[in-house]
Protein backbone atom coordinates (compact mmCIF):
# COMPACT_ATOMS: atom_id res chain seq x y z
CA UNK A 1 0.00 0.00 0.00
CA UNK A 2 2.87 2.28 0.63
CA UNK A 3 4.34 1.98 -2.74
CA UNK A 4 1.09 2.91 -4.38
CA UNK A 5 0.42 6.01 -1.89
CA UNK A 6 4.41 6.91 -2.89
CA UNK A 7 3.89 6.51 -6.48
CA UNK A 8 0.19 8.39 -6.26
CA UNK A 9 1.58 11.62 -4.73
CA UNK A 10 4.63 11.33 -7.44
CA UNK A 11 1.75 11.37 -10.49
CA UNK A 12 -0.56 14.01 -8.56
CA UNK A 13 2.86 16.27 -8.23
CA UNK A 14 3.96 15.78 -11.41
CA UNK A 15 0.31 16.56 -12.66
CA UNK A 16 0.38 19.47 -10.81
CA UNK A 17 3.56 21.11 -11.88
CA UNK A 18 2.85 19.99 -15.73
CA UNK A 19 -0.52 22.50 -15.30
CA UNK A 20 1.89 24.92 -13.46
CA UNK A 21 4.07 24.81 -15.86
CA UNK A 22 1.76 25.31 -19.04
CA UNK A 23 0.06 28.50 -17.35
CA UNK A 24 3.31 30.36 -16.82
CA UNK A 25 4.72 29.29 -20.07
CA UNK A 26 4.42 32.13 -21.97
CA UNK A 27 4.89 34.45 -19.41
CA UNK A 28 8.28 33.11 -18.85
CA UNK A 29 9.10 32.28 -22.51
CA UNK A 30 7.56 36.80 -23.24
CA UNK A 31 10.38 37.75 -20.32
CA UNK A 32 13.22 35.98 -21.08
CA UNK A 33 13.10 36.49 -24.68
CA UNK A 34 12.95 40.19 -23.70
CA UNK A 35 15.55 40.41 -21.35
CA UNK A 36 18.23 37.74 -22.63
CA UNK A 37 18.94 37.18 -26.37
CA UNK A 38 16.76 34.99 -28.28
CA UNK A 39 19.66 32.40 -28.67
CA UNK A 40 20.08 32.00 -24.76
CA UNK A 41 16.81 32.69 -24.01
CA UNK A 42 15.26 29.11 -24.71
CA UNK A 43 18.12 27.45 -22.78
CA UNK A 44 17.18 29.29 -20.20
CA UNK A 45 13.35 28.56 -21.04
CA UNK A 46 13.94 24.95 -21.21
CA UNK A 47 16.20 25.01 -17.64
CA UNK A 48 13.38 27.12 -15.97
CA UNK A 49 10.57 24.29 -17.07
CA UNK A 50 12.80 21.89 -15.58
CA UNK A 51 13.91 23.43 -12.68
CA UNK A 52 9.87 23.73 -11.95
CA UNK A 53 9.34 20.29 -12.78
CA UNK A 54 12.37 19.54 -10.19
CA UNK A 55 10.81 21.84 -7.20
CA UNK A 56 6.98 20.50 -7.87
CA UNK A 57 8.40 16.87 -7.95
CA UNK A 58 10.55 17.42 -4.38
CA UNK A 59 8.15 19.72 -2.87
CA UNK A 60 5.09 17.75 -3.06
CA UNK A 61 6.68 14.37 -2.45
CA UNK A 62 7.53 14.44 0.96
CA UNK A 63 9.67 11.28 1.79
CA UNK A 64 10.23 12.10 5.26
CA UNK A 65 6.50 12.51 5.80
CA UNK A 66 5.74 9.21 4.13
CA UNK A 67 7.86 7.28 6.39
CA UNK A 68 5.86 7.60 8.98
CA UNK A 69 3.60 4.62 6.94
CA UNK A 70 6.90 2.15 7.15
CA UNK A 71 8.68 3.02 10.47
CA UNK A 72 6.05 3.89 13.36
CA UNK A 73 7.22 7.66 15.00
CA UNK A 74 8.63 5.93 18.47
CA UNK A 75 9.06 2.21 19.58
CA UNK A 76 5.50 2.38 22.01
CA UNK A 77 3.05 3.61 19.17
CA UNK A 78 1.99 1.62 16.48
CA UNK A 79 2.73 1.73 12.54
CA UNK A 80 0.01 4.15 10.83
CA UNK A 81 -2.92 2.75 8.79
CA UNK A 82 -3.07 4.07 4.94
CA UNK A 83 -7.39 4.31 4.74
CA UNK A 84 -9.18 6.27 2.68
CA UNK A 85 -8.89 9.52 5.13
CA UNK A 86 -5.10 9.31 5.41
CA UNK A 87 -4.76 9.14 1.58
CA UNK A 88 -6.91 12.01 1.28
CA UNK A 89 -5.37 14.08 3.58
CA UNK A 90 -1.84 12.94 1.68
CA UNK A 91 -2.67 13.54 -1.62
CA UNK A 92 -3.91 17.40 -0.93
CA UNK A 93 -0.88 17.83 1.14
CA UNK A 94 0.44 16.90 -2.18
CA UNK A 95 -1.00 19.10 -4.12
CA UNK A 96 -0.48 22.04 -1.64
CA UNK A 97 3.28 21.13 -1.19
CA UNK A 98 3.59 21.07 -5.27
CA UNK A 99 1.93 24.42 -5.47
CA UNK A 100 3.79 26.10 -2.93
CA UNK A 101 7.20 24.79 -3.67
CA UNK A 102 6.64 25.95 -7.38
CA UNK A 103 5.49 29.60 -6.09
CA UNK A 104 8.38 30.31 -4.64
CA UNK A 105 10.71 29.41 -6.90
CA UNK A 106 8.73 31.40 -9.80
CA UNK A 107 8.67 34.38 -7.05
CA UNK A 108 12.54 34.39 -6.93
CA UNK A 109 12.46 33.76 -10.88
CA UNK A 110 10.74 36.79 -11.30
CA UNK A 111 12.16 38.95 -9.16
CA UNK A 112 16.07 37.97 -10.65
CA UNK A 113 13.94 39.13 -13.71
CA UNK A 114 12.83 42.20 -12.47
CA UNK A 115 15.78 43.71 -11.33
CA UNK A 116 17.54 42.54 -14.65
CA UNK A 117 14.77 44.46 -16.45
CA UNK A 118 15.46 47.29 -14.51
CA UNK A 119 19.12 47.21 -15.18
CA UNK A 120 18.22 46.83 -18.63
CA UNK A 121 15.84 49.55 -19.18
CA UNK A 122 18.55 52.07 -17.26
CA UNK A 123 21.03 51.01 -19.55
CA UNK A 124 18.41 51.75 -22.55
CA UNK A 125 17.51 55.22 -21.07
CA UNK A 126 20.89 56.20 -20.44
CA UNK A 127 21.95 55.39 -24.12
CA UNK A 128 18.81 57.03 -25.65
CA UNK A 129 19.85 60.27 -23.51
Amino acid sequence: MFFTLLLATFVVALLVSYGVVKLFDSSINAILTRIINADISAAWHRYITFAAYVVGVSGGVRIYSLERYINPPSSDESQLALNAERWTLEIYRTVVGTLQSIAWMYLVVFLCTLIAFVVLRGFELRQKK
